[in-house]
C-alpha cells in the first residue's frame, strides 16, 4: 500500500506516521503548522501535537480572508496540509515545540491554491521536470545584528566593530552565530561556513544546497532561527536589505544547476572556456533577459533599492562574468563538474524565497526551450565604467526602484506567468500600495535638508 492509499483509506503513509511516533517518542507538547503569505512572512497554527493525526488526515482549517494576497472574506475557508518531510523540532522551545510546514489547499475546489507561493515554486519545478532536469539551490542570505533599547525595541546600533571574516575581540557576535548555528544544526542543516561580513554588525552564514523546494523552506526557517536565537542574546536580527545607509547592504546571492534524470550536471562542459554547457549558457541568458522584472520579486521593497546601487558591491548592472562580482550573475569557481553552476547575485533576503526561486528557474527555462545565447562575459570591472563604455558592451542597469521594477513586471508574461494570476495581481496590488506610500512620505533626510532652507 502506497502513502497515497493509505491516507485514502484513513491511515496514515509510512512518512507521517514516522512522525507520529517520533512526536509522541520525543514528547512534543505543541506542533507549529507553518506556511508563507504572498508577501515572505512565515505565518502559523498551533495546534496541540495529539492534533498530529488528524492534521495530516483531513489538514487544519484557517480564515485565508485574514493573510496578505490570500482571498476575499466570502472565500475565506483554507486548509492546511503538512508535509512531513518538514518536520522539525524548535531549538528554543526546550524540545517540546516542533514544526510542520504546509501547503495551503481550497476548500471550495480541493485542489492547491494558488496564492500558496509554495505552490507557485512546484509548478516552476514540475516545468523543469517536464524538461529533464531537477533544480538544486544554495542561497547566502547576510542579515545585520543590533542592539535593543531599554524597551527591547530594535535600533540600529551594532554590537561589534569587525569587518569581512574578522576574529574576536572585533567580532563580537561569533558566540551569537555559533548559537544560530547550533540550532539551525537542530533542525537539520548542514552548515558549510559563517564569517563576519563586510558591514559593521553585519554576518552571513552558509547552509548545503538541496533541491529548490527544500532551500526555499530552509530561508524561511532560517530567518526563523536566526531571529529568535539573537532574541535570546537581546539583540535584534533584521534581514532589511539596507538598514543603515552609506555602508554596504544585505544580499542573498543564489546559486542554481540543473541536474539531468541520470544525475549529471547539466550545466557543466568540460570543453567550454568556462566549463559552462550551451544549457547553462542559455539559462543564465533567460536570468538576464527578465533580470528588470525579476527584480520586482527578488527585490520586492521600497528598501531594496537602496542596496542596488553602484559603489557597495551589489550587482546593478545586466550582464554576467566568470571573474569578478561587479556583474549580475556570476559563475563561480568549480572544484568538481558536479559544482558548475551560476551565481545570481541581485536577489536581497527580504524576498519570498518560493517567488524569487520560480521567478529564476522559469525565467532560465524560458531561455533554454528559446535557445537564447548569453552575451560575452564582463571580465572588467563595471562599477568603472562610464555611461557610455555600458552603452559600448550594450550592458543595461536594473530598475532603480520598486515602480521601476513592477513596470518591468508588468510588461514580462513570463514572469507573470511564473507568479499565476493570483499571486501576480495581488503581489502588483500589494507592491504598488507600498510604493505610493512611500512616495507621499516625508523623510527626516528631506527635513534635515529643506526645512530651514526654504
Amino acid at each position: 500500500m502506497t502513502d497515497e492509499t493509505a491516507a485514502a483509506d484513513g491511515g496514515l503513509g509510512a512518512k507521517e506516521q514516522a512522525v507520529v511516533d517520533e512526536i509522541e517518542e520525543k514528547d512534543i507538547d505543541f506542533l507549529r503548522l507553518q506556511f508563507t503569505d504572498i508577501l515572505g512572512t512565515v505565518k502559523n497554527v498551533s495546534v496541540p501535537a495529539t492534533q498530529a493525526e488528524k492534521a495530516f488526515q483531513e489538514g487544519i482549517y484557517f480564515d485565508g480572508s485574514s493573510i496578505e494576497g490570500f482571498v476575499r472574506i466570502q472565500e475565506s475557508d483554507m486548509r492546511l496540509k503538512p508535509d512531513p518531510d518538514t518536520f522539525a523540532i524548535l531549538p528554543w522551545r526546550d524540545g517540546r515545540s516542533a514544526r510542520l510546514i504546509c501547503d495551503v489547499f481550497d476548500t471550495s475546489t480541493g485542489e492547491p491554491f494558488a496564492g500558496d507561493p509554495r505552490y507557485v515554486l512546484k509548478d516552476a519545478l514540475d516545468r523543469a521536470q517536464e524538461m529533464g532536469y531537477e533544480v538544486n539551490v544554495a542561497p547566502e542570505p547576510e542579515f545585520f545584528l543590533f542592539e535593543e533599547d531599554e524597551d527591547g525595541r530594535a535600533t540600529t546600533k551594532t554590537n561589534d566593530a569587525g569587518g569581512y571574516f574578522d576574529l574576536a575581540p572585533k567580532d563580537l557576535a561569533s558566540d551569537v552565530r555559533r548559537d544560530i548555528i547550533y540550532g539551525l544544526e537542530q533542525m537539520g542543516f548542514e552548515i558549510e561556513a559563517s564569517h563576519h561580513e563586510v558591514a559593521q554588525g553585519q554576518h552571513e552564514i552558509n547552509f548545503e544546497y538541496d533541491d529548490a523546494l527544500t532551500t526555499a523552506d530552509n530561508v524561511g526557517t532560517f530567518r526563523t532561527v536566526v531571529r529568535a536565537i539573537a532574541a535570546q542574546h537581546d539583540l535584534h536580527a533584521t534581514f532589511m536589505p539596507k538598514p543603515i545607509a552609506r555602508i554596504n547592504g544585505s544580499g542573498m546571492h543564489t546559486h542554481i544547476s540543473l541536474f539531468t534524470e541520470d544525475g549529471e550536471n547539466a550545466f557543466h562542459d568540460e570543453d567550454d572556456e568556462f566549463n559552462l554547457s550551451g544549457t547553462a549558457h542559455s539559462f543564465l541568458a533567460g536570468i538576464l533577459e527578465h533580470a528588470p522584472a525579476i527584480t520586482a520579486v527578488s527585490n520586492p521593497t521600497v528598501n531594496s533599492y537602496k542596496r542596488l546601487v553602484p559603489g557597495y558591491e551589489a550587482p546593478v548592472y545586466v550582464a554576467w562574468s566568470d571573474r569578478n562580482r561587479s556583474a549580475l550573475i556570476r559563475k563561480p569557481a568549480a572544484r568538481v563538474p558536479a559544482a558548475s553552476r551560476v551565481e545570481a547575485r541581485f536577489p536581497d533576503p527580504s524576498c519570498n524565497p518560493y517567488l524569487a526561486c520560480a521567478a529564476l528557474i522559469h525565467a532560465g527555462l524560458e531561455g533554454i526551450e528559446k535557445g537564447l545565447e548569453a552575451p560575452d562575459p564582463v571580465r572588467e570591472n563595471i562599477y568603472e565604467f562610464d555611461e557610455e563604455k555600458r552603452e559600448e558592451y550594450g550592458i543595461e542597469t536594473l530598475p532603480s526602484n520598486l515602480g521601476e521594477a513592477l513596470e518591468a513586471l508588468e510588461e514580462d508574461e513570463v514572469i507573470q506567468d511564473a507568479l499565476g494570476e493570483h499571486i501576480y495581481e495581488k503581489f502588483v496590488e500589494a507592491k504598488t500600495q507600498e510604493y505610493d506610500e512611500f512616495r507621499v512620505d516625508v523623510s527626516q533626510w528631506e527635513l534635515d535638508r529643506y526645512l530651514e532652507t526654504f
